[in-house]
């Protein structure tokens, strides 16, 4: 059991920076039009070799489209991800404020819990929201 527990964390935690990066591609296309390297360089603090490095695994994995200068594209699987991910960090957040979490808090909680929910408690939390919690 123990070791299915930890396989896990280390799955979700594998698949959290692509998570992080399409939904901040699909992010900065809605409100800019379009994303560059420097987007991602000062939406996540990070440097210019760290986004080239993880936009480079992103396009081996097939989610994002790129030429030298250009700016980056989300592949149709990169856009199915980026708006999973959403839903998830939407789910989460919601649920975190309906719990009387203020949203500030929420915001920042649901960022790193949004990549380890489970499907099984995601449907408790979306049926929570909708139906109220059990009595």
């Amino acid at each position: 059991m123990a070791e299915r527990i930890h396989k896990r964390t280390r799955d979700d935690h594998a698949s959290e920076v692509a998570e992080d990066y399409v939904e901040a591609i699909a992010d900065t296309i809605a409100e800019k039009g379009r994303c560059r390297s420097m987007d991602l360089v000062r939406h996540f603090a990070v440097t210019h070799a760290t986004v080239n490095n993880t936009i480079a695994r992103l396009q081996r994995d097939g989610l994002v489209t790129t030429e030298r200068y250009q700016p980056i594209e989300l592949t149709a699987r990169g856009r199915r991800l980026a708006a999973a991910s959403r839903k998830r960090h939407e789910i989460v957040q919601s649920f975190l404020e309906a719990m009387g979490v203020s949203p500030q808090t929420a915001a920042i909680d649901s960022e790193g819990i949004e990549h380890h929910v489970s499907k099984e408690t995601l449907q408790a939390m979306t049926r929570i929201l909708k139906d109220g919690w059990p009595t």
